[in-house]
């Protein structure tokens, strides 16, 4: 049997969390490392592997191949589709709905122009909003807003763009292989698992400058923010955290910074940047 998609071990071995998050964020940089090297609930495996997985019970739990799950996800979608969203608003034209699912699981981390989407797809303009919108509300589509100390200013950026599911945009997109941004959706969905389980949930934004720095997420609590990048390589350097360094400069209410990575060690890059295996946060 497949091994259990890793948020839902956590559920099952009774941990009760998602994730160390809390742990870092109510503590000093300087504990980081003895919190994540603790960190061995769950032992590390091939992200490529879980991303593909995904995380609903029947293909995370139950089913053994690729094949498999990609009859599983081909019935979901089509079952979403013809079913739950046509209670949610009537759908003219299920394909263009298909096209549109297809092209945002493409472009997963990126930013939504939802201009160039309409004139990829050949859409009004007003036929995306609203197929964005249904999508959102039907838990499917996943929008991360731009962090901005003027909280008016994050409405007006443009969000990113992420997916409830990394096994199921992966069939959506046609992908067999998943990307660094499929990692980063991983990342995403435990925290913000992790920040809806809070009484007042945390912020979780996206940070980009004009000159081009920009950092994967911003975790936000009244006091204190946490900037996290997300990196596919098994090796990182002191280059690779230049961006987080640039945020910390700009933002002194985040007293350090996270870098996961698909390496092993846990290991300082800068004075207050870390450096730590993805697996270990989770």
């Amino acid at each position: 049997m497949s091994t259990p998609a890793r948020w839902e071990e956590l559920e099952q071995l009774g941990l009760g969390s998602a994730g160390v998050w809390s742990e870092l964020l109510d503590s000093k940089p300087a504990d980081w490392p003895e919190i994540l090297q603790a960190c061995g609930r769950i032992p590390g495996e091939d992200w490529r592997v879980l991303a593909a997985r995904g995380g609903y019970p029947t293909p995370a739990h139950q089913l053994d191949g690729p094949d498999q799950r990609t009859e599983w996800f081909a019935a979901y979608s089509t079952t979403y589709l013809e079913r739950d969203l046509r209670q949610l608003s009537a759908i003219e034209n299920l394909a263009d709905m298909r096209r549109l699912m297809a092209a945002l699981c493409l472009r997963l981390g990126g930013l939504l122009n939802q201009a160039e989407v309409s004139r990829d797809l050949g859409l009004p303009s007003s036929t995306v909003q609203r197929f964005l919108n249904l999508l959102e509300v039907s838990y499917q589509l996943v929008r991360i807003p731009g962090f901005s100390v003027n909280r008016t200013r994050r409405l007006i950026k443009a969000p990113k763009v992420y997916w409830s599911d990394t096994g199921l945009a992966m069939h959506l997109a046609g992908e067999a292989s998943a990307r660094g941004a499929h990692l980063e959706n991983l990342v995403l969905t435990d925290l913000l698992a992790w920040a809806e389980s809070k009484p007042r949930a945390p912020g979780v934004l996206y940070w980009r400058t004009a000159g081009g720095a920009e950092v994967d997420f911003v975790v936000e609590l009244p006091d204190r923010l946490l900037p996290v990048e997300v990196k596919a390589s098994r090796r990182v350097t002191y280059g690779d955290a230049r961006h987080l360094r640039t945020f910390l400069g700009d933002y002194p209410e985040a007293p350090g910074a996270l870098l996961l990575y698909d390496g092993e060690e846990v290991l300082w890059l800068d004075r207050r940047i870390l450096a730590a295996p993805w697996h270990r946060v989770f």
